[in-house]
């Protein structure tokens, strides 16, 4: 394998492994707060991210993503997922309207994650400490999380986005929105497929990386 590959799946590991990880602890967390256990059970409210990796979408598919866009030069990209959180929303105190803020967590914790690389970053830059590597990898935590929040801010089930726009709907229309759900896998991937879906997300990580830099004065 090429060195230069190695070398971006080394940066981008641990950011990967905690953005896409502790997005689904963080559902588990808000749940319980709203009345559901369920993740708690599981063991799934935990900083231990072995509790929350899938083999397939947290490992293999990321790296194949990384590795195959890097070979075919049009940079690094990723795409991945971790095991879901159980959550039995008819727990929560008001399901209706509280699977908004379970929703909300997990773009939410990217977001605050994000917000933590950027910090690291300028520390990094105050201190005068010139390691490339730990600056690369701040820089991907950065991006990682904010490509992560925006897409799973897409209105379209299951995603986040889509059990959002669900708490904000009338009943009517909810129930019939939520009937598109066994699809929106497949409208995502096809997004992806067509090379739509940038489309999507960039305008929200842009104004993500604008506001970090505004802070932080990159």
């Amino acid at each position: 394998m090429d060195s230069s590959i190695i070398q971006t799946i080394a940066v981008y590991a641990l950011p990967v492994l905690f953005a896409i990880t502790l997005h689904e602890a963080a559902h588990g967390y808000v749940a319980r707060m709203y009345g559901d256990n369920t993740a708690m059970y599981a063991g799934r409210i935990t900083l231990n991210p072995i509790k929350h990796i899938d083999p397939v979408g947290t490992i293999l598919v990321p790296i194949a993503i990384l590795v195959s866009s890097s070979l075919m030069g049009i940079g690094a990209f990723l795409f991945g997922w971790a095991k879901p959180v159980p959550v039995n929303f008819g727990n929560l105190r008001n399901p209706k309207k509280d699977i908004r803020f379970v929703a909300f967590a997990g773009p939410g914790a990217n977001f605050v994650m994000a917000l933590l690389w950027a910090l690291s970053l300028k520390l990094q830059f105050v201190t005068g400490l010139n390691e490339p590597f730990f600056a690369e990898m701040a820089k991907a935590g950065i991006v990682v999380n904010l490509v992560l929040a925006a897409l799973n801010l897409l209105p379209i089930l299951p995603l986040d986005g889509g059990r959002i726009l669900f708490s904000f709907l009338p009943s009517s229309a909810a129930y019939s929105f939520s009937r598109t759900e066994p699809y929106g896998m497949i409208v995502l991937i096809a997004l992806l497929m067509l090379g739509i879906l940038p489309m999507f997300i960039q305008p929200i990580v842009s104004a993500g990386l604008s506001v970090l830099t505004l802070l932080f004065n990159f």
